[in-house]
């Protein structure tokens, strides 16, 4: 057998075929994941193994998720062409511009204001007009733009923070994974209704923690 890389297309093929094995199923989804290529949200040592369905480390002491997590929290999400999203934890990106493909407009906050810069600049350089980056603490999520169709939360909580709670329309979905940052977190679908709110747990994951405050690093 040979152990020679496969051509950019064939990655492709083998990606999304790997998406569709782990329960994305979702057309739209798999057509944003198509479009944006994950080797653009990877730099440095990690850069070959942009295509495999594995967390990454990225800047900061961060990771980019599992594409097929990443995948089925949008796909739970159920974004629609007119939504306008909310989420917390910018890192590399990566999921924001899945988002983007999908909403008609995507806010993202991250406490790392490294990454914020970097994301930003990068969002530019692919031409993703609809998708806006923020330096602050996610926990409270970004109330001058709310209330929001959608929020997904990409670290874990104790509880699904009340402020985005707050922030999410009637009617509204969001995704958060909940549980003590050092064992095995429940992935939530919160939706909220005329009175009060729905809980789903959907699968185990594993996040790192929703931190309070902007990180010091510049």
């Amino acid at each position: 057998m040979s152990d020679a890389p496969l051509a950019p297309h064939e990655q492709k093929m083998q990606f999304l075929y790997t998406l569709r094995s782990k329960g994305v199923t979702d057309a739209r989804v798999l057509g944003a994941m198509e479009k944006i290529d994950r080797g653009h949200f990877v730099r440095g040592t990690f850069e070959n193994r942009a295509y495999e369905d594995t967390p990454l480390p990225i800047a900061c002491g961060q990771t980019i998720s599992q594409p097929s997590v990443v995948g089925l929290m949008t796909q739970a999400l159920k974004v629609g062409p007119r939504d306008k999203v909310l989420e917390v934890g910018t890192g590399s990106g990566y999921q924001a511009a899945i988002l983007s493909q999908l909403a008609r407009r995507v806010y993202t906050i991250e406490r790392h204001r490294r990454l914020v810069r970097e994301t930003q600049a990068l969002f530019e350089q692919l031409d993703l007009s609809n998708v806006t980056a923020f330096a602050g603490d996610g926990s409270f999520g970004l109330p001058e733009q709310a209330p929001f169709d959608r929020i997904i939360v990409t670290a874990a909580a104790e509880d699904p923070p009340g402020p985005l709670l707050a922030q999410l329309k009637i009617g509204g979905i969001m995704i958060v994974p909940v549980g003590q940052s050092d064992a095995v977190q429940s992935l939530i679908k919160v939706t909220r209704l005329d009175e009060g709110f729905d809980y789903e747990e959907l699968r185990p994951v594993r996040f790192v923690p929703l931190l309070e405050g902007l990180s010091k690093d510049s």
